[in-house]
């Protein structure tokens, strides 16, 4: 297998140390001081702005991952993307986790350099609404090591015909803790992050059903002195791109909000953001036979009902 660019460089370590650290492993193999989970925080008031800090997540041997996902077992394939896969697997201190493999699809150098631009956002966030990052691993491959989501994503419940339906309670709760998640990311980080992809399949769910943002392959900083930033090529998911973005480029905290929008309306209707006829959710809620009825679902007519 050919040697990693990015490894074959002598800085890539000192690169690595510089938005991150190894940690400390204790006696199970997990790392010291490494936060809690706290679900019950999403009910929380958004939290203040945090003092610089270094993110506390680690690097992980090829050894660790390739035991904790059973040799990337294809029973333990929980999604696959254009260019990643995400495997379930359990760490030798048993918490599970979500370990995202990126595929060797992409030219090498593009590959590891949106590695290190996901690493380098998400890596800095640490919020109950924001899916947490555990490492890394650049041994053999690219993998970002993440907590493991164990319900799935908001997309997988509405629209899997196997899931049961969620209630309107379930649903403002996923719809508040999502926007407390992404008003940490314009407002509470270290640096302003840009989304640039907030839509259903990429907001997690735990256990008990708090709602986590997670993909920040194509988010961005956003510096403090900047109002917006112009970005090419335009990378997204139709049906959740704004206006602006899609036709100039522009790219700031409204961006996030229009498909934060879009999203909405997704749990509301329960319809997805493009339909089979390729017609988007936005086009379909505007027009007039829509207006009476595009709000509710009818699961959630009948909950209003009872």
């Amino acid at each position: 297998m050919r040697p990693l660019y990015l490894r074959s460089s002598g800085s890539f370590k000192k690169l690595l140390l510089s938005i991150g650290h190894r940690g400390t492993k204790n006696g199970n193999g997990g790392v010291d001081g490494k936060e809690k989970d706290t679900p019950a925080a999403a009910a929380a008031a958004p939290p203040p702005p945090e003092s610089p800090r270094k993110p506390a997540w680690r690097c992980f041997s090829y050894d660790e991952i390739h035991r904790a996902t059973n040799a990337f077992h294809k029973d333990n394939l929980v999604g696959r993307g254009g260019s990643s896969e995400v495997y379930r697997g359990e760490l030798a201190d048993g918490r599970t986790v979500a370990v995202k493999r990126l595929m060797g699809a992409w030219a090498c150098e593009r590959r590891e350099r949106d590695f290190l631009a996901e690493l380098g956002t998400v890596g800095h966030a640490r919020h109950p609404n924001v899916c947490a990052l555990l490492g890394c691993c650049v041994d053999r491959d690219l993998y970002l090591v993440f907590h493991f989501s164990g319900r799935g994503s908001v997309s997988a419940n509405l629209h899997d015909e196997k899931a049961p339906v969620m209630g309107w309670a379930v649903r403002h709760a996923i719809a508040v803790g999502t926007a407390r998640g992404l008003e940490y990311l314009h407002k509470g980080c270290q640096r302003r992050i840009i989304h640039r992809d907030i839509k259903a399949s990429n907001v997690l769910l735990t256990d008990d059903f708090q709602p986590q943002i997670s993909d920040f392959g194509l988010a961005k900083w956003l510096p403090s002195e900047w109002t917006h930033r112009a970005i090419a090529p335009i990378e997204g998911t139709f049906g959740c791109l704004a206006p602006e973005y899609y036709t100039h480029g522009i790219v700031d905290e409204k961006t996030d909000v229009f498909a934060f929008g879009v999203f909405l309306l997704e749990i509301m209707t329960g319809r997805k953001p493009v339909d089979g006829s390729h017609k988007s959710l936005l086009s379909w809620v505007i027009q007039p036979q829509n207006h009476s009825t595009f709000a509710i679902t009818e699961s959630l007519k009948r909950l209003f009902d009872h």
